[in-house]
């Protein structure tokens, strides 16, 4: 089957490389022009693991290609994947213009019968509003081409994104006729085969069901970031409370995790999609508007551990940051707790010292020169008076702890993720502060 997957971005390069792996003859197109050259020289605009060797895989084997125009390709493709950014307008609803700028070009380009899917996430009803910029193109052309619309919403998680395409927990699809069910069943039989559940819906119930698993698991963070505080205050430990909760069938452990907030691409955006289209329908979602108002909050727990460990100033001590990227196996720093954290520690008058295995030339894209980019972590610990781990990258999960706190000028450290065991940072001399369990203290 040819497909055109437009927007080469993260969702649109990553579907576009693993249809194609799946034995479709793909092209990618977008229209930033240098983005375009570079793919064809086989730089990616975006680390993803995995994805490199799939691109250039299916390069060479001629099923991926990539291109600057959708009239390029579009008399040649049966179904063309929308897959172009919804950033957040400035009131936190979706921005779907460029949406409805594809919808346009391809309701001026189109000479048959050609299968529209939506893989953007967009606000409940866009799929809609598609339909009728394409027929209004049609009607400015005095032409009466058949098409249809359907709603196809990702569920990739950075860092595994080929992973999740590959073997799905689900794949959604919102149709409206038969034909486009059946030209969508076959592009996805492979999946068929291989018994993943393929759920067909109407367009309006696949729009929501994205948004609504995202809120969902947005709410989980949030629920478990609050509980850590209440921990806290308490004195109970929310790692012992998490066993205790996950162990039961109806709740699981998946996203359970305290820490120091949720960021990346999705979770903010939809979070705040969501409120802005329930706003609209006059009503307002007192759920997700306060798992929004936690993970607010949540992202400075980071800086007010490291404020109560020197007590309550920060000016002139130098602070160390492991991990930037707002989760594991990305450079992705879109909404990332670590920029909260930066911000905060350099207006307190900290100096930083940075390092992240893949993200580091994102971040000097956000920070310039005001911190200090760092080879390694410990590097990023030599003369610090304080640790943080705010990215949890499977290398930083067994440090030599004799030779941070031998580097170290201070000894604080804080677990932005509780993800050590506090004896071993103890043992070797260092202060231990973590997210929603008792601060684990060197008695000297």
């Amino acid at each position: 089957m040819n497909i055109a997957v437009v927007g080469s971005g993260y969702v649109g390069l990553v579907s576009g490389a693993c249809f194609a792996e799946m034995g479709a003859n793909v092209w990618c197109v977008d229209v930033d022009v240098r983005k375009i050259e570079n793919l064809r020289k086989g730089i990616l605009p975006i680390y993803e693991d995995g994805l490199q060797d799939m691109v250039d895989k299916n390069s060479a084997d001629g099923r991926l290609h990539f291109s600057s125009s959708l009239a390029d390709c579009l008399d040649s493709v049966e179904i063309v994947f929308v897959a172009v950014g919804t950033p957040p307008d400035e009131d936190g609803s979706a921005d779907v213009s460029h949406v409805m700028e594809v919808a346009s070009e391809f309701g001026r380009l189109i000479r048959r019968y050609t299968l529209l899917v939506m893989k953007s996430t967009v606000p409940v009803g866009t799929c809609f509003r598609v339909k009728a910029a394409v027929q209004e193109e049609l009607r400015k052309r005095g032409e009466d081409i058949p098409f249809d619309i359907a709603s196809n919403p990702e569920f990739l998680k950075e860092g595994v994104a080929v992973k999740d395409f590959m073997t799905p927990d689900r794949v959604v699809i919102g149709v409206e006729s038969e034909r486009a069910k059946s030209m969508i069943s076959s592009l996805y039989r492979p999946f068929l085969l291989n018994n993943y559940r393929v759920i067909f819906m109407d367009i309006l119930s696949a729009e929501m069901t994205k948004y609504a698993s995202n809120a969902m698991l947005a709410t989980r963070i949030s629920f478990m970031n609050e509980l850590a505080v209440l921990c806290e205050l308490t004195g109970a430990d929310v790692s012992k409370v998490r066993t205790g909760m996950a162990s039961d069938s109806r709740i699981g452990s998946k996203f359970l995790y305290p820490g120091c907030g949720y960021g990346g691409s999705c979770f903010p955006k939809d979070v705040k999609a969501l409120i802005r289209t329930a706003q609209a329908q006059g009503y307002r979602m007192k759920i997700i508007s306060a798992v929004e108002e936690v993970n607010y909050e949540q992202k400075k727990i980071v800086f007010k551990k490291l404020r109560e460990a020197f007590g309550g100033s920060l000016s002139g001590r130098v602070i160390a940051l492991w991990g930037l990227a707002f989760k594991p196996c990305t450079d992705d720093m879109r909404e990332a707790p670590s920029i909260v954290t930066v911000s905060m520690l350099l207006e307190a008058g900290a100096s930083v010292r940075v390092y992240d295995p893949v993200a580091m030339d994102t971040a000097r894209g956000i920070f310039g020169d005001s911190v200090v980019y760092c080879s390694d972590i410990y590097d990023a610990a030599s003369g610090a008076d304080a640790v943080a781990l705010v990215t949890e990258w499977k290398q930083f999960r067994i440090p030599d702890w004799g030779r941070l706190r031998d580097v170290m000028k201070g000894r604080v450290f804080v677990d932005g993720r509780n993800i050590y065991n506090p004896q071993e940072p103890v043992s070797a001399g260092l202060d231990y502060y973590s997210i929603g369990t008792p601060h684990k203290k060197v008695v000297l």
